[in-house]
């Protein structure tokens, strides 16, 4: 490359437009500038960040009217190149902005140029004459007493305290590095290779075990496909506690000793540093393959370490939440999505993803291996299972024959009626807790719900406190006496008497953690009890502190929401409880019957995963309800050949791609009008290729003071839908003051 024929790249600019545009890369650059490079670029009057997604050599305009690319900001590539191929798919598949999707796969700090700390290390040249270091002497005596220092030593040494001990400035350096009587050399600076907030934890140490019979077979099936070096996923479903991560590392070990890199993907944050210690155990010490940790808990300069390690070769595989499916692994071979049906795995901000469905392209792009395991996989997955595109292998059984939990269904209307129990514990559930405590068995209580009480009413006059801003409820929380809105975050001081018949006579209806909590503490003083949800998570690795302190038997119970519900192993818990079970089966969404079942199988399977059997207790209204008997059997084929007809009878996914266009103003008939003259245009440009519901308005009509209404878009194409609604969108005379909101296979229907 030369200056008389420059190379020519394009670039996608962070300017707020979706456009490419075409730079030279000037000699200085030249030979740096790779696809995936995170460089500066002029854009009118001001200077830009952008990603260079193609080298073409070749532009629609002559080369002399190109501008120049004017930096590089990372001297490595910020994304690798099939990285910027599913940057491209994603934002036409997920109608979002490629801006977005970039700004989401590259971590801030590394956007905005932040280096890896270097430390500059001087040596003397040996061909220096003492003629020439006399005449030195007389002219410049500063870089005389400096080069004769650097001489004098017996190995290169530090530049910056190489200039304190000699009293030089950097001036005179230069000036010897510029006659060649000095060289310079640059040393990462040494940090064992990166950081994380996790380095300091604890690892899991243990034998590796001998696989039984399942795991055997699911591994030799995933190391077969490994050896193709092809894409092909491979769905893993098997029962809480038949060994998962057993078969996860296995495969893990073979593709990272083919020189290859991993990706292990898990739902929630609080999973990760178990997950880490694991693999770091099992991995890192048998064959020193570096893990670092990827998730938005990160400080910036962890992020950056994390980001840093991965692009530089010092680690090959990254273990975190749903963004580190875009950590630019180089020579990708494994991607692992362990608890693949998780919700968390969407995002709900654009761009509006879903890990999964991401893990699964990427791992086309490189001709990988995808692991997606679960107790209870996802209708997708298990449709595409029964059309061929994913391999099935089964764990029906438990690690060494260990029995699954018994599980107990409690009718809380008989508890309520004969007022048994505590505070919304029955009787069951609290003779199990004392048992266990005097034991000392541990326990965990399960409820998705925060605060201390979920509404405030008023028996007089039947007056709920609800949110000004949102129609929802305002929610007690005892430990600092207010209500709260769990959307808006909109609180004040709870209430004393009724604001409309000013009755002292207010009640807290229904359970969060709090009052569960409060409520085991009553029956069980002595017992050390912790809860885990997000008002009680401010200090940051707060829940690494408690996981830890359970794991080594310094609490007894453990109260928390979803982050405790799924993926921890806990030996010594043989006993869970389900506070209120119906939380998820009646809320207004198709699915609510296969989350309801998924929760109660996983929940369920955190106890007796070590020697002793476990028993879970169930509490709740409605006991003859299909989807928890089919939970209590374990019988997880007849619920899902009774939820898949449910599905096919309404053509819901995963027989049809499901998009919902959520629109927000905060003047309800203007929105009401322009979202009614919306769906009647696209009845008839779209007649034949969609079918649409609404407009009407969304179950949360009201948040933050806005009102919403919801179109469903139900196809069995979205690769072809999609552009025509967004070609739509931009001829629509839409009003300034409305917004909306595109969510291809959506998830949150509220």
């Amino acid at each position: 490359m030369s200056a008389e024929n420059p190379s020519i790249v394009r670039v996608l600019p962070f300017a707020g437009f979706e456009k490419e545009l075409d730079y030279r890369v000037s000699p200085h650059l030249a030979g740096t500038v790779r696809v995936g490079a995170l460089v500066r670029v002029p854009l009118r009057n001001r200077s830009v960040a952008g990603v260079v997604v193609a080298i073409t050599g070749t532009s629609g305009m002559a080369p002399g009217r190109l501008k120049l690319v004017t930096e590089l900001v990372q001297e490595e590539p910020v994304l690798t190149a099939e990285l910027v191929s599913l940057a491209l798919w994603m934002r036409d598949y997920y109608a979002a902005s490629a801006e977005s999707v970039l700004e989401t796969m590259i971590p801030a700090p590394v956007r905005r140029g932040m280096k890896s700390k270097r430390e500059t290390y001087l040596e003397a040249a040996d061909s220096v004459s003492e003629a020439d270091l006399q005449a030195l002497r007389s002219r410049a005596p500063k870089q005389a007493a400096l080069y004769a220092f650097v001489a004098q030593q017996s190995r290169p040494r530090e530049k910056s305290l190489v200039l304190k001990r000699v009293g030089a400035g950097t001036s005179s350096c230069r000036a010897l590095v510029a006659r060649g009587w000095l060289r310079e050399e640059f040393r990462q600076f040494d940090r064992e290779a990166y950081r994380d907030d996790l380095s300091s934890g604890e690892t899991v140490s243990q034998a590796a075990p001998e696989l039984n019979p399942e795991q055997a077979d699911a591994t030799g099936a995933m190391l077969a496909s490994l050896e193709k070096r092809r894409f092909q996923v491979h769905l893993l479903q098997g029962v809480t506690g038949s060994g998962k991560t057993e078969v996860y590392i296995k495969v893990l070990r073979e593709a990272l000793a083919r020189g290859g890199g991993a990706i292990f993907l898990v739902p929630e944050v609080a999973l990760a540093p178990q997950t880490v210690g694991r693999l770091r155990a099992r991995l890192e010490e048998e064959s020193g393959v570096k893990t670092v940790v990827w998730h938005s808990h990160l400080s910036e300069g962890e992020r950056f370490d994390a980001w840093n390690a991965v692009v530089t070769g010092a680690a090959r595989l990254v273990v975190g939440a749903r963004s580190a499916v875009f950590a630019p692994v180089p020579d990708l071979r494994m991607i692992v999505v362990d608890e693949e049906h998780e919700p968390a795995y969407k995002q709900e901000e654009v761009p509006r993803y879903h890990g999964r469905d991401v893990a699964v392209y990427r791992a086309w792009l490189n001709g990988a291996l995808c692991v997606l395991g679960s107790a209870t996989p996802s209708m997708e997955s298990l449709r595409n299972a029964a059309e061929g595109k994913y391999a099935v292998n089964r764990l029906l059984k438990r690690v060494d024959d260990r029995r699954l939990p018994m599980i107990h269904v409690v009718d809380m209307c008989r508890e309520i009626h004969s007022k048994r129990g505590a505070l919304g514990l029955s009787r069951p559930m609290v003779d199990k807790l004392i048992d266990r405590f005097e034991r000392k068995e541990q326990s965990i209580l399960f409820i998705n719900r925060r605060g201390f009480s979920s509404s405030v009413l008023c028996p007089e006059c039947g007056h709920v406190h609800e949110c000004e801003h949102c129609s929802i409820t305002l929610t007690y929380h005892r430990s600092d006496e207010t209500v709260k809105c769990h959307l808006c975050g909109h609180e004040r001081a709870a209430p004393r008497q009724c604001p409309s018949c000013g009755s002292g006579k207010i009640r807290w209806k229904g359970f969060g953690t709090q009052r569960v909590e409060e409520a085991v503490r009553s029956v069980l003083p002595k017992a050390r009890i912790a809860r885990m949800d997000t008002d009680a998570m401010g200090k940051k690795n707060r829940f690494r502190e408690i996981l830890s302190d359970f794991r080594r038997g310094r609490l007894d119970i453990l109260v928390g929401t979803q982050m405790i519900a799924k993926g921890l192993d806990f030996p010594n818990v043989t006993l869970v409880g389900l506070v209120d079970a119906d939380l998820s089966l009646h809320i207004p969404d198709f699915r609510a019957n296969e989350r309801t079942f998924q929760l109660l199988v996983q929940v369920s399977g955190r106890a007796g995963r070590g020697d002793r059997a476990g028993e879970v207790v169930v509490q709740t209204f409605t006991p003859h309800a299909g989807t928890i008997h089919y939970a209590r059997r374990e019988d997880f084929d007849g619920f899902i050949e009774e939820e898949m007809e449910a599905r096919r009878s309404f053509q819901y996914p995963p027989f049809r791609h499901l998009i919902h266009h959520l629109f927000h103003g905060a003047n309800p008939e203007k929105l009401a009008f322009y979202t009614e003259q919306w769906a009647r245009l696209l009845e008839t440009e779209l007649a034949g290729e969609a079918e649409i519901r609404g407009p009407c308005p969304a179950p949360l009509e009201k948040v933050k003071d806005r009102y919403r209404y919801q179109v469903w878009y139900f196809t069995r194409n979205v690769s072809r839908l999609v552009p025509k609604i967004q070609a739509l969108r931009r001829e629509f005379p839409w009003p300034d003051d409305l917004v909306q909101v595109l969510d291809v296979d959506a998830v949150n229907l509220t």
